[in-house]
């Protein structure tokens, strides 16, 4: 995990400001700042079964619970942008580029959200991703949406000529020659394939495929209103708005919580 010193040293002295007196020194203050990093940073981080973010502790307390000063802070209610922009920053490019080749393809709203959401299960669990990511969403918009990303799991495996979808070349070098996904996956893959929505499951797997590009940078922007008009954002905030979903939701807000 990347520290970010600046934001980091900035709360510290934030917190040990809240209590200097008019008497203090500025070497004082500053020992107090200090003092306070050093609290900060002995507390331990539990290192998530889950999401692992940050490095395991040795064990022992005092345990960190609560908003991590080594991570952005999120507001009291917070969005699916303040998610891109808090906790999946550095790595939604693939996200965004995916949703970007969607839209330059002339494809609809709907399946521009679900191709910029697909992988959002790989912010908080490898295994299963498409599972966990529509279950993150299914609260907040259309079925077909959170259906196409629990299934473009299986199709990612299956090649479609019709659309031009070849087994993808790195899955070789991932899990080697001959591989057989497991059983389940199959039986997902011609669950969707006869379904009303398989194209639109499959069409998420055609713009991932693509989607690696090192050279190029594409920002949020381009999707803001599509996210505004497509999820639908519980009053309360991502994560309290106690929906079946909401203890995921906080999860990635506080990944490194002992309890």
């Amino acid at each position: 995990m990347t520290i970010n010193r600046r934001r980091f040293m900035h709360n510290a002295a934030a917190i040990a400001a809240a209590g200097f007196t008019a008497g203090m020194t500025a070497s004082q203050k500053a020992d107090a700042i200090e003092d306070e990093m050093a609290r900060q940073l002995a507390k331990t981080r539990t290192l998530p079964w889950l999401c692992n973010v940050g490095e395991a502790g040795d064990g022992s307390g005092p345990f960190l619970q609560g908003t991590d000063p080594l991570l952005p802070k999120m507001p009291e209610k917070p969005t699916l942008l303040d998610f891109f922009e808090r906790r999946w920053g550095e790595n939604s490019q693939h996200l965004l580029q995916s949703a970007n080749l969607a839209l330059e393809s002339g494809l609809d709203e709907r399946q521009v959200l679900a191709c910029l959401l697909h992988d959002i299960g790989n912010r908080f669990i490898r295994t299963d991703h498409g599972y966990w990511g529509a279950q993150l969403i299914e609260p907040y918009v259309d079925e077909e949406i959170s259906w196409a990303i629990r299934y473009h799991q299986a199709l990612r495996f299956f090649p479609d000529e019709s659309v031009g979808y070849e087994y993808p070349e790195a899955y070789i070098g991932y899990f080697g020659e001959g591989y057989e996904p497991e059983p389940y996956i199959r039986t997902a893959y011609e669950y969707a394939r006869n379904h009303r929505w398989y194209m639109t499951a499959r069409l998420i797997t055609l713009n991932d495929l693509y989607s690696f590009d090192p050279n190029v940078e594409v920002t949020l922007d381009r999707f803001v209103d599509i996210m505004g008009r497509h999820f639908r954002t519980p009053e309360e905030g991502l994560g309290f708005d106690g929906s079946p979903v909401a203890h995921q939701w906080r999860t990635i807000i506080w990944p490194n919580n002992f309890l």
